[in-house]
């Protein structure tokens, strides 16, 4: 059985200026078979839903190294819902203390990957979500 091709949105929302972690992600994720489109820097949360509904993708990927992960991840979670798309998970990576992990998920967030996680510990959650 072949694995179907995962479309991941990658986003950095609000005003983090940094992307090289999202752009190495993003460019592990293609060398490993997904289909990713990089939203750029300095996204709305509205865009990025937008974005996400139009491609048509299977995950969502937020890179935030501004601490303001908590209040990114509350407003696309209620974004998602009010445009019915709330079943496309969300994944978090950045800069994300251990204690807020927890209150991530209750938001709806399906995975986080604090600064330093291991490439292929991030390619292999994400190849999960085609099994499905």
């Amino acid at each position: 059985m072949t694995e179907r091709k995962l479309r991941i949105l990658i986003a950095k929302p609000g005003l983090d200026g940094h992307d090289r972690g999202a752009k190495v992600v993003a460019h592990a994720l293609r060398d490993a078979g997904f289909e990713v489109i990089y939203t750029g820097l300095k996204r709305t949360v509205a865009e990025i839903v937008q974005e996400a509904i139009q491609e048509d993708v299977d995950v969502i990927g937020l890179s935030i190294l501004s601490g303001a992960h908590l209040t990114l991840c509350r407003q696309l979670a209620e974004g998602l819902k009010a445009q019915n798309a709330q079943s496309i998970p969300v994944v978090v990576g950045g800069i994300i203390p251990q204690r807020d992990v927890e209150p991530l998920r209750q938001l709806g967030v399906r995975d986080v990957f604090p600064m330093g996680t291991p490439l292929p510990a991030i390619v292999e959650t994400l190849k999960e979500y085609a099994h499905a």
